[in-house]
């Protein structure tokens, strides 16, 4: 069964991770349409309100996260003196399995040599493939930096994928086997920040829900077959995860994440997540919104 976390320990967590996203410069989720649902957790809304306090002297941001899921925008700009201040906070972000479904020729099939591959909205298949994932609309942004300067890594590279609704993983599940959708690439701009268009992933048996990712020194080496300099996974926060898996499609989530917990997880549970926990705003019906900060 799931471990009791106090919402004093996921306050804290959420209000860390949402006051280095606002110093390193992402502002984008605080400035989403504010969470509405009374089921959010306390903890949620605070750490909201903790990323907009801190990033509006330093930040100016916007991001767009709609039922389409088509359009997600988000404008930052650091200073140097924010960019330093930021060095002495941060972590480098745990290095991670990329799990038995890859996708990037490592383990099978190799999605990262398709054309088409770098693309925002990886709800869709491409190539020969057709299919669309359906689910709640989530937007991914993450802020890719140097953990040692706090300087954000312009041209980085980041390969991104998850499982879908049902839980299965395209290209490897059965269910999905046919078709590439949940998987793509996107390059950071000059502040370090990237995002992808997709939707909330399912919690299958064993594992708390995550995302998957590679970071490349550049998209020529995340496209032509390079190394990554890092590969990692997102935690998603549970009162999100419980609000998501009470709509249509996701009813075996509820049991899944039932059954464990970030502590116990075999991935988060060295430390229950707290360098890899997504800061999630936004609302079901209009889309939600997770954001990271990603030092490496």
């Amino acid at each position: 069964m799931r471990t009791a976390r106090s919402t004093q320990t996921l306050e804290h967590v959420l209000s860390r991770r949402a006051a280095l996203a606002g110093l390193a410069g992402i502002g984008a989720t605080a400035l989403l349409a504010a969470c509405g649902s009374d089921s959010k957790s306390a903890s949620t809304t605070a750490a909201a309100a903790d990323t907009t306090a801190t990033t509006t002297a330093s930040t100016t941001a916007s991001t767009t996260a709609s039922t389409s899921g088509a359009t997600t925008a988000t404008t930052a700009s650091p200073t140097a003196t924010t960019a330093v201040a930021v060095a002495a906070d941060l972590v480098e972000i745990p290095d991670e399995t990329g799990g038995p479904y890859p996708g990037d020729g490592s383990n099978g099939p190799n999605i990262l040599s398709v054309d088409g591959v770098v693309r925002q909205d990886i709800r869709t298949s491409i190539g020969t493939a057709s299919g669309t994932a359906e689910g709640v609309p989530l937007a991914i942004n993450l802020t890719i930096l140097e953990a040692d300067t706090g300087a954000p890594i312009p041209e980085a590279a980041v390969y991104l994928w998850h499982c879908d609704r049902d839980g299965n993983y395209s290209m490897y599940s059965q269910a999905a086997q046919s078709e590439n959708y949940l998987r793509g690439v996107q390059v950071a701009d000059s502040s370090g920040n990237l995002s992808f268009t997709s939707i909330f992933p399912a919690a299958y048996s064993g594992r708390w829900p995550h995302i998957h990712f590679e970071v490349y020194s550049s998209v020529d080496e995340a496209t032509g077959g390079g190394t990554p300099i890092k590969t990692s996974q997102i935690a998603l926060p549970e009162d999100i995860c419980d609000e998501v898996y009470a709509t249509d499609g996701y009813s075996a989530s509820v049991r899944n994440l039932s059954q464990t917990s970030l502590e116990t997880d075999n991935v988060f549970g060295d430390d229950g997540g707290v360098h890899e926990l997504a800061t999630v705003t936004g609302e079901i019906t209009s889309g939600l919104a997770a954001a990271l900060v990603v030092p490496v």
